[in-house]
């Protein structure tokens, strides 16, 4: 008991000490202490922030696999890693230098390459700056792989994934985001507004999608040849469930996060953010249920990330009541847009071009009509060109990368290797090896749509013989 005293004793002595030495406090040592305060509070926020995005690809994963069918779940869930794996490696070694490196013209960065700008001992806000735009370049890559699902070849993918992170994202971002760090991109320097991505990350991703898919051309049993649309139902959608509650809450840290800073501007982004995607998955809900005459879970989910994507760009710029009508035009925007998409042949198996690209220009659009200081009609003429600037640059680019990659290495697999499914012929093994997987019929699309043929489903080994749909 003595010993605790005097250890006690000893550290309070030392306190009073280190008080002494530091004198008495003035209004500039209260004001750098504050400082640093809140410094360390942006640090905190803006990794926690990238936390939640970087968890995000869980629920793109979840979302994807669950709307697709069961012989190629591990494909998918390998294309959603090796877009983080690849693409933070990308965009370490190019993407981030071309998108916020020193830009004399605008256009591009030519510095901060491998991380240059990071200087041992010096402020490290370079890492964490990185750290929350690594799990942005990653989002945009992920949205592509939902639309190609099922029947890309993985090593083609690989490459697209690379090339997005590394070259179309950064260039269109630096365009519109350039000026956060060292560079300043043209579109920026018009007012243009996509505060946390509308178009930057999803229209770019969705544009991209959009090329994979046509390029690829659409699945085997997809479309018949009397020209009916015969949709093909995903596995699990208590899956594709989870994984839409994942990204809503990611979503938490996708345009709060976008503050780069811990303040109270954060407050308004949070409830418009949820706003738009309960007002997205309600009409959605609605759409739907007058459309197909039941409410159809898929489109539901869809609605739910559309109302999400659209308020990315205008969260910080409109009151919550804005934030509603956003969202719920998003719901509805995407039930029609799936149904376009299909009665032209386009496959998309998760919806990705409806609720990334189609909303992320809606989103954009939106940012000018709705702002909170009111209509500008000069705004939504700046809008309007960085929604065609960003398909102008992205669709082309993909178009051409997706085609090089089909002429060399190849970007679809063959027939037989799509009817086996893409876990055994890509990487040889199955994702649910204890079931058999057997084909029902009816049903409404798992993205929207008429009934459907061969929704697959997962029985036990003494129920069925295991074989693949």
């Amino acid at each position: 008991m003595r010993a605790v005293i005097l250890v006690t004793l000893s550290l309070l002595v030392g306190v009073a000490r280190a008080w002494a030495e530091d004198g008495p406090a003035t209004l500039e040592s209260n004001k750098t202490a504050i400082e640093l305060v809140q410094t360390h509070a942006n640090y905190m926020w803006v990794l926690i922030a990238a936390a939640l995005v970087f968890f995000m690809q869980a629920g793109f994963a979840l979302v994807e696999t669950g709307l697709t069918r069961a012989k190629n779940s591990i494909n998918i869930m390998m294309k959603n890693l090796m877009d983080f794996a690849i693409g933070s490696l990308a965009f370490w070694a190019v993407g981030f230098g071309l998108m916020f490196g020193v830009s004399k013209t605008g256009w591009f960065g030519t510095s901060g390459f491998f991380l240059s700008d990071f200087i041992p001992g010096e402020d490290p806000w370079v890492l964490a700056f990185w750290m929350f735009q690594v799990v942005f370049a990653a989002t945009a890559a992920t949205i592509v792989s939902g639309a190609m699902a099922e029947r890309t070849r993985f090593i083609g993918y690989l490459i697209y994934s690379a090339g997005i992170s590394a070259v179309i994202y950064p260039v269109f971002g630096s365009w519109a985001w350039g000026g956060a760090f060292k560079g300043g991109g043209w579109l920026q320097g018009l007012g243009f507004i996509d505060f946390a991505g509308s178009s930057v990350v999803h229209s770019v991703g969705g544009w991209a999608a959009l090329a994979g898919a046509l390029v690829l051309g659409p699945r085997m049993g997809k479309y018949g040849s009397d020209g009916k649309i015969r949709p093909i139902l995903g596995h699990n959608m208590p899956l594709a469930s989870l994984g839409v509650f994942i990204l809503w809450l990611g979503w938490f840290g996708f345009n709060p996060g976008s503050t780069l800073a811990a303040n109270k501007d954060t407050a308004l982004i949070f409830v418009n953010t949820n706003l738009a995607a309960a007002a997205g998955c309600t009409m959605a809900l609605f759409t739907s249920w007058v459309k197909f005459g039941k409410p159809e879970i898929g489109m539901t989910l869809n609605g739910a990330l559309a109302g999400l994507v659209a308020i990315t760009s205008p969260c910080a710029t409109v009151t919550p009541l804005s934030s509603v009508i956003i969202g719920a035009v998003a719901g509805v925007i995407v039930v029609l847009a799936v149904l376009f998409f299909d009665r032209i042949r386009i496959d998309d198996p998760v919806g990705a071009i409806s609720v990334h690209g189609v909303n992320g220009a809606w989103g954009t659009l939106a940012a000018g009509l709705f702002h909170i200081n009111g209509f500008s009609l000069s705004q939504l003429g700046v809008q309007l060109l960085g929604i065609v600037a960003c398909f102008v640059w992205t669709f082309p680019t993909a178009f051409i990368l997706f085609r090089i990659i089909a002429k060399t290495v190849g970007l679809r697999v063959s027939p037989e290797e799509e009817l086996e499914g893409l876990d055994t012929s890509e990487h040889g093994g199955i994702a649910y090896p204890d079931f058999g997987v057997i084909a029902q019929s009816g049903g409404i699309s798992s993205s929207g749509g008429p009934p459907a043929f061969g929704r697959t489903a997962l029985v036990g080994p003494q129920m069925a013989p295991a074989r693949q749909s």
